[in-house]
């Protein structure tokens, strides 16, 4: 009989990759599985945490030790299953980060542990003191709402005994669930109490007909809402033996609207090739990775929808996943419609109880294709028979916290895992993906036309140091503002791009050059005009806008730089009949807040659509026929290797948006970097000249593809600890690195102090470190023991940026 449990921890500042024996209590011994979440006791005292069972054993090897035992199980079903628990291993390994992490990465923050510490008094606590801090309560809940003072007095009591701390794990994972009503008594018994009702018993009588007429469950809800019925006649009903409730789970609806039903549309020999080539990889089994290289409306998006469809014809289950929200309104819209119910999705806009019902859909295999973002790599689909990956070159689909994972990659071990073959999708691959093709690592699938024969959009590049010298400065050139002026007239619709949100990028003296900066952060505020504030974008800092220098008392303070508040507010002087959409972080807080403002755009409600890059990707609105990129050099100003290669893809897949139907379209990139070879390269949408061209810098600058990187970031509130404890790192890796490693560093971070906390980095490239990842998981050891200090370690493997 099994008796013990090894069980991976949640110990925010213990944690490890070796899991801790419990002992299994008899009541729990039949029904305990692997990837169960349970509740243990931990370390001294009445401390509970949340654990996830890893593996079940016959034995210990010291029959000696005394063994705590599992207090509660948490699921009368795993949550996590074999291949998410190999999964985390793997992710654990890969990504330097603890196993526990990567297990609760791949759950709904519904089932992610939540604590409460509870107080409770002892005998020996005087009685006086118990109604001051306790008063008629039995115990009191230990929160953030608890005054300073109050803790101290509770630690001082504990200490002395005279208060006891115990702690609780709360269980978020909350089931909908609604009243159904049904009728208790048969047809004819019905009737006879119909007949008995006393005179003027109307609505007794309207409810007895019902239930007369309908022996199926009904939502009580619908019932009253129907019938126009109150709760106290239902209750009657019930009172009386003629109905029964009971209650029913109820799946929470995370779309927005309903959708138009769609058939699979004609492919062309291109789009034939691509769609029979990835069928017979899943037909066949194989896990091969295939890259989808199709210029801007070539399609690519009805090669995913029929591959799905032959998926779902051998009976299992697809996976899609689209880099960022704004994205998923479109996307799932044609997903559905293809699809129907079938489909589940999954992305940080829906609410906990949204997101927690549909990973319960996808589970239980109730939903067939799901559709999401980065996290929805994870989702918990057990046959998988193809994987997706759209805009797979974007650099959101790695995550920035730990665990430190690409969606790419968990995507294509996910491949190998099911024999399945995983598919990237984009017009301008990531260098990796494309250099992977070359050497035919991946089978490159070319989809060079676009689908409706339609010419790309014709570019022209508007040299924006040259227009400051005929008029005053403005954020539209001539030929942009003339472009519009025709597309109104026209009745067509404009896409225009600026990538900064706000009002203006800093505030001036224009005496003094005081600019004002965050408190907390090297870096200025930017000016919001909607709510007259001054925001800091990285830590939330919000102070009102000065109207006099906080440093030399002048009033000569200025606004300088363009966010897109500023440009919406141009765009209504300069052009005060067209109707304007904003669609940046501001305007898009709000849950759905993307599907409305994309639906009234595609629904003619505005002319314009003014958006960051957000707007860039994946939208198909056939009455676009400009698009404007206000500032295309936003990122080639940026000391980050990549700087080019973003730009290229920002400026081909912007311009894609353009012309997608019969209408031709047309594209103005503003720069001030008018020969720059990302800039002139995207003007022809010549992706493999660009490849060529960035390939050969990455060559000759040792960075990847041909070489692999990590970065480690320190951060301490104190700036010569952070200093010292990076110039240590140095020390102790280069007693293992071979000479053939490169490091960068140590330096300041690009922004040295984010929210009063000071950064320091270090950037390893490397081709074959063998003793490297021992070495740092060593650090990541380290690091445990000294975040109690507040010394902060973050290791970033294969990082998107070296800033």
């Amino acid at each position: 009989m099994t008796q013990y449990a090894e069980v991976i921890v949640d110990v925010p500042t213990m944690q490890t990759n070796t899991p801790y024996t419990y002992v299994i209590p008899a009541e729990f011994q039949e029904m305990l599985q692997p990837g169960m979440r349970v509740v243990v006791p931990f370390g001294n005292g009445g401390r509970k945490v949340q654990g996830v069972v890893w593996q079940l054993i016959d034995q210990v090897e010291d029959a000696t030790v005394t063994l705590k035992a599992i207090d509660t199980v948490m699921d009368p079903a795993p949550v996590l299953d074999a291949e998410l628990m190999q999964l985390a291993d793997w992710l654990a390994k890969t990504t330097y980060a603890f196993t526990i992490t990567c297990l609760q990465t791949m759950l709904p923050n519904a089932l992610k542990a939540n604590y409460e510490k509870w107080v409770t008094p002892t005998a020996s606590l005087p009685e006086e003191t118990r109604q001051v801090l306790f008063g008629q309560q039995d115990r009191l809940l230990w929160d953030d709402d608890v005054a300073p003072a109050v803790v101290k007095q509770l630690m001082r009591l504990a200490k002395q005994q005279q208060v006891t701390v115990s702690y609780a794990v709360q269980n978020k994972g909350h089931v909908k669930t609604v009243t159904m009503v049904k009728p208790a008594l048969t047809p004819a018994e019905l009737q006879a109490a119909r007949a008995s009702l006393r005179k003027g018993a109307l609505k007794q009588e309207q409810l007895l007909t019902y239930l007369i007429d309908h022996s199926k469950p009904v939502q009580q809800t619908v019932l009253e809402k129907q019938l126009g019925l109150s709760a106290s006649t239902i209750k009657t009903g019930e009172a009386n033996g003629w109905l029964s409730r009971s209650q029913a789970e109820v799946y929470r609806d995370p779309f927005q609207s309903a959708v138009t039903t769609t058939k699979a549309l004609q492919l062309n020999p291109d789009q034939q090739t691509a769609v029979d080539a990835i069928n017979q990889a899943t037909d066949d089994q194989q896990s091969t990775p295939f890259l989808l290289q199709g210029v801007t409306g070539s399609g690519k998006t009805e090669v995913y929808l029929q591959t799905i469809a032959n998926t779902l014809a051998q009976g299992k289950q697809a996976l899609m996943l689209v880099p960022e929200i704004s994205l998923t309104p479109q996307i799932v819209g044609r997903v559905r419609g293809r699809f129907g119910r079938q489909v589940a999705v999954l992305h940080s806009g829906l609410s906990a109880g949204e997101r927690f019902d549909e990973w319960r859909r996808i589970s239980r295999g109730e939903a067939r294709v799901v559709v999401g973002a980065r996290s929805a790599v994870f989702a918990p689909i057990k046959n998988l028979g193809v994987i997706i990956v759209d805009e797979e070159h974007e650099a959101s689909y790695k995550q920035e916290d730990n665990p430190r994972y690409h969606a790419r990659d968990v995507a294509l071990w996910r491949g190998r895992y099911h024999h399945c073959p995983v598919v990237l999708g984009s017009a301008t691959p990531s260098l990796e993906s494309r250099a992977r093709a070359q050497k035919q690592r991946y089978q490159r699938l070319l989809l060079p036309t676009r689908a409706n024969q339609q010419a790309l959009p014709e570019v022209s590049v508007v040299d924006m140091t040259e227009e400051l010298k005929h008029h005053k400065e403005s954020n539209f050139s001539t030929a942009l503002m003339t472009a519009l002026k025709d597309r109104l007239e026209r009745g067509e619709q404009s896409l225009l791009m600026l990538n900064r949100r706000g009002f203006s990028s800093f505030v001036m003296c224009r005496d003094c050059g005081f600019v004002l900066t965050c408190p907390n952060c090297d870096i200025s505020l930017t000016l919001h005009m909607d709510t007259k504030t001054m925001k800091c974008h990285y830590c939330g800092h919000e102070e009102p806008i000065p109207h006099r220098c906080p440093n030399c008392k002048s009033r000569h303070i200025r606004y300088y730089g363009t966010g897109t508040q500023k440009v919406e507010a141009e765009l209504h002087e300069l052009l005060p009949e067209a109707r304007v959409i904003r669609m940046d972080v501001d305007t898009t807080r709000r849950k759905g807040a993307h599907e409305r403002l994309l639906k009234q755009f595609g629904a003619h409600q505005a002319d314009i659509l003014l958006g960051t890059q957000m707007i860039a990707k994946g939208l198909d609105f056939p009455d676009v026929t400009l698009v404007g990129v206000l500032n295309a050099d936003t990122a080639l100003g940026l000391p980050d290797f990549r700087a080019s290669e973003r730009t290229f893809q920002l400026l081909t897949q912007v311009s894609g948006r353009a012309g997608r139907a019969k209408k031709a379209g047309e594209v103005v990139i503003q720069t001030y970097n008018p020969d720059h070879y990302a800039i002139q390269l995207a003007k022809r949408q010549d992706y493999e000249q660009f490849f060529v061209r960035e390939m050969h810098l990455r060559h000759r600058g040792n960075y990847p593809p041909y070489y692999f990187a990590v970065k480690l970031t320190v951060s301490d509130e104190t700036e010569s600890v952070a200093a010292t404890a990076i110039h240590q790192i140095v020390q102790q890796l280069q007693t293992t690195l071979s000479p053939n490693a490169i490091m960068l560093g140590p330096t300041p971070g690009a922004i040295a102090r984010i929210n009063k906390r000071y950064y320091y980095q270090l950037v390893i490239k490397y081709k074959q470190e063998p003793q490297l990842q021992t070495a740092l998981f060593k650090l990541l050891s380290q690091a445990q023991r000294k975040s109690r200090s507040g010394l902060q370690i973050a290791i970033d493997n294969n990082p998107m940026s070296f800033m």
